[in-house]
Order: structure tokens, then sequence, then C-alpha cells
């Protein structure tokens, strides 16, 4: 049985949330944000997931660090998607919310990580 892994199940689960928004602002004709929102949401995931099989300590904090970056991006352009007037109020502190929880998350995990060194 696969040990449950928060920081990878809520990446995860905010990259389809990210690919359900960019959907949703590609029917609303918004292509360009919704782009750089795509490719940095979804980048959480896939760095927190490669951080599983990271080659030392120092990689799997180098990935984590990265995935950090990307997830504060994200919240850069889901900020500046609400802030256009291209999402709701209401979708805005839904999907940021998730954002920020991941951010908070990625900063525990590296922190501790950088201490145990």
């Amino acid at each position: 049985m696969k040990k449950e892994n928060l920081i990878l199940d809520k990446s995860f689960a905010f990259a389809v949330r990210i690919i359900n928004l960019f959907k949703l602002l590609c029917r609303r004709k918004e292509y360009v944000l919704s782009k750089q929102l795509l490719r940095s949401g979804t980048a959480v995931g896939a760095l927190v997931r490669e951080s599983e099989h990271a080659q030392s300590r120092a990689d799997f904090i180098s990935k984590l660090s990265i995935a950090l970056k990307e997830a504060n991006e994200a919240e850069y352009w889901i900020l500046l998607l609400y802030r256009t007037d291209y999402i709701s109020k209401l979708e805005f502190e839904s999907i940021v919310r998730d954002c920020r929880e991941i951010v908070r998350m990625l900063i525990a995990i590296v922190r501790t990580s950088k201490q145990s060194i």
C-alpha cells in the first residue's frame, strides 16, 4: 500500500484545477496569461513528483525550491487574471487558497530539509 504524500496529492489536484481553469479561460478568449498560468501551475506538481526520486538531499531541496518558485509565479498569474476581470472573485478565492497552501507546505518542507543537512 502506497504511503500518503500530502504535497504530492495537493500539487496534482492543483494542476488539475489549473488545467480546468485554462480550458475555461480559452472559452473566454484569454490565451496569453492563461498559458503562463498553465505552465507554472502544472510545473509545481511535476517538480514535486520528480523530487520523489531525487538523487540526493541537495537535489530534493533544489527540485522543491523550484516548485516553490513556480507556485509563487502561478499565484502571480492568478492574481493578474483576477485583477483584469478574467476570473471572478469566487474563482480567484478558491484557487488562490489552494496555491497559497501549497506555497506554505513547500516552504516548510524546504526549510526542514535544509535544517537536517
